[in-house]
């Protein structure tokens, strides 16, 4: 008839679905019955034909079940609805996602509509949906409704026996937290709720290492990064009152400047930071009391001196900067016996606080992981009062100390700031650091891992004597041997230029036993090397094959090599080692290391002496773009082989 099939059918519209199975029948047809008559439908395979009869009857019973539980009376009849609703769901054969979404969906937005439901409500109908959370995620509402429950009844056995399963799955499948932050908020309240348990952290603790496995290689590579973000959030939380209250204090940048931008802010004074200490509160009043009298500003416990007197800010500024840049430092803190900020945690923001610090160095405690979470904390990802607050700087020293331990380059090397002019852990917990709550030990243990692997350079030399000078030499006055060395480093490659400061490090050597040892072996060091330097000797050496680095050191020191231009190593045992030995020679303007495990620490120290070097063989040498990037300062190369080593092509356009 005219007009038939015009219109659409509406899923609600169909009354029945059949598969035709009588004799003679039209083959791969479905029936639908609808009001005033029936449709056929023909597939082109039988397979198809299936595929269209249960999507037809899951659509006509999912608009059955979102029109019941829409209008929901009694609840003992909606918890039926929704477990067979669950089982329909698990015994469909259709392979899609939504199958499992939908369900979730419905059960959500169906305990967003109803906020008066009771205890035993809220646990039967997550227990009800339990099994569709096994292989999905639990949709934004869902989160909401399982970060109430976990808030409210932390020790449930819903929480341990159904939440699990699912804070599991998120933690080794999620992606990104940014596009769901609902599930990062439901697992930070999960852990926050594992806490509250009798056996506390210790049962945090199996669920680390559940997620880690029992091998020494955790084999999910999101877990790590899931878990450092949900802490990282947790903990900005807990300071979310006094961030906030941040509208008219000042940036970092604007306190290292030593004023206030020209902006909206009031008032548009200069600033600086409240001391806590008692002399020198009393001395600030004592000075001020013949000036204006300042104004003391209290945001949630953070104190700022808002001085009207610009000339005598100007004066402090800069006594305290000198003509280097200020740092992270020098906006925490004016000076190491100064507290600068009062952080007074609410006592719930402190369990908070202290839970997420402690899964922290439970993930440090992990050696796979230990590369990784260096990397992910090397930005110091916390926010300014997290890092003026006393017990957070004093926790997390844990696993700062950890990433000193650890000898591998990727993970100490994190320690140092990620980029020149930003602040890292190094900084941070030296002595005059605002997190440095110590006589030194863990900046000497830092400075230690660092100079035993390839920092032993002039560039970290320099910093050195730049900004931590004071405490090296109160260390090395101290017996540190660590100190001692860098001491005699600096000295030896005339990283000190003022006079009297070099005879102050000098005294400073002579005044304990280790230092007066190495300081004379320093000076024995320089009296060989300028007998080595001395003009003479020949201008090309080759090394036999096999030879060592000691075998190089017993050759240079048997006479003077100040005329040495060519020197070949090609095919020997030497290592990184030897360019200690090899930066000596004057005069050396080629270099042959092919086929030896010349590495690039080697490269790094070659590259800030070696600068008459013409040319350099480094074929078959294990080394890595890390040390070829170094070369790039070596303006008098002219001819480098780099055959059959590690080298990227974006590298090898930087040098070009």
């Amino acid at each position: 008839p005219t007009g038939y099939m015009e219109n659409s059918i509406s899923y609600s519209a169909i009354e029945d679905v059949q598969l035709l199975s009588w004799e003679n029948a039209p083959k791969y047809c479905l029936q639908l019955t609808i009001p005033g008559g029936t449709v056929l439908l023909q597939a082109a395979n039988s397979y198809l034909r299936d595929q269209w009869f249960h999507s037809l009857q899951w659509k006509k019973k999912i608009y059955k079940y979102k029109k019941v539980l829409s209008n929901p009376s009694r609840w003992e009849v909606v918890l039926k609805e929704i477990r067979t609703l669950v089982d329909m769901a698990l015994t469909s054969p259709l392979q899609d996602d939504s199958i499992h979404q939908a369900p979730l969906e419905i059960v959500s937005k169906l305990l967003s509509e109803n906020n008066n439901l009771t205890t035993q409500d809220h646990e039967s109908i997550i227990v009800a949906i339990a099994p569709l959370l096994e292989n999905n995620h639990p949709p934004p509402d869902l989160c909401e409704f399982f970060c109430k429950h976990c808030r409210e009844r932390p020790r449930s056995m819903v929480v341990i026996e159904v939440f699990t399963p699912v804070v599991q799955r998120i933690l080794k499948h999620n992606m990104d937290f940014g596009k769901c932050p609902r599930l990062r908020l439901f697992t930070q309240e999960y852990i926050l709720s594992l806490n509250e348990l009798n056996a506390g952290m210790e049962v945090v603790k199996k669920f680390i290492h559940s997620m880690h496995g029992p091998t020494g290689q955790c084999p999910h590579p999101r877990v790590l990064p899931n878990l450092v973000a949900v802490c990282l959030a947790a903990i900005y939380s807990c300071y979310e009152e006094f961030i906030n209250s941040r509208d008219n204090s000042p940036s970092l940048k604007e306190i290292r400047n030593g004023c206030q931008q020209q902006c909206d802010r009031k008032p548009n004074l200069p600033l600086r930071l409240l001391h806590t200490s008692p002399d020198l509160v009393s001395q600030e009043a004592t000075l001020t009391e013949s000036r204006l009298k300042p104004v003391i500003v209290t945001t949630n416990e953070i104190h700022v001196e808002v001085e009207r007197n610009n000339t005598a800010n100007q004066k402090m500024t800069a006594g305290v900067g000198n003509d280097s840049e200020p740092n992270l430092i020098d906006c925490l803190m004016v000076s190491p016996t100064c507290s600068t900020m009062s952080i007074e945690l609410s006592a719930q923001a402190d369990r908070i606080l202290g839970c997420y610090v402690e899964i922290l160095k439970m993930l440090s405690d992990y050696d796979d992981w230990r590369p990784a979470l260096a990397s992910l904390l090397q930005p110091i990802p916390f926010p300014k009062e997290a890092l003026a607050h006393e017990k957070f700087t004093k926790e997390l020293k844990y696993v700062i100390q950890r990433f000193a331990e650890d000898p591998r380059q990727e993970v100490h090397s994190c320690l140092l700031s990620v980029r020149a002019g930003k602040d890292g852990w190094f900084q941070l917990y030296s002595p005059g650091g605002v997190a440095c709550d110590d006589d030194g030990e863990l900046f000497a243990s830092m400075v230690h891992i660092l100079m035993g692997s390839c920092y032993k350079t002039k560039k970290f030399l320099l910093s050195l004597a730049e900004n931590k000078l004071g405490p090296c030499m109160l260390l090395a006055l101290r017996g540190n041997q660590t100190m001692v060395e860098i001491l005699c480093l600096m000295l030896e490659y005339n990283i000190i230029d003022n006079n009297d400061t070099q005879l102050q490090i000098i005294s400073t050597l002579e005044s304990t036993d280790v230092g007066k040892r190495m300081y004379e072996q320093l000076c024995e060091r320089q009296r060989e090397l300028k007998e080595l330097q001395r003009k003479g000797g020949p201008t090309r050496l080759t090394l036999p094959s096999k030879s060592t680095d000691a075998d190089l050191a017993r050759l240079l020191s048997s006479g003077s090599f100040g005329n040495l231009e060519n020197l070949s190593l090609a095919f020997t045992n030497v290592t990184s080692a030897c360019a200690e030995h090899l930066i000596k020679l004057p005069s050396l303007k080629q270099l042959n290391l092919w086929s030896t495990q010349f590495g690039d620490a080697g490269l790094r120290l070659l590259s800030e002496h070696l600068t008459m070097l013409q040319v350099l063989n480094l074929c078959e040498t294990p080394v890595t773009d890390a040390g070829l990037l170094a070369l790039s300062s070596m303006k008098s190369l002219c001819s480098l082989n780099m055959n059959s080593t590690k080298l990227s092509a974006d590298t090898y356009e930087d040098l070009k």
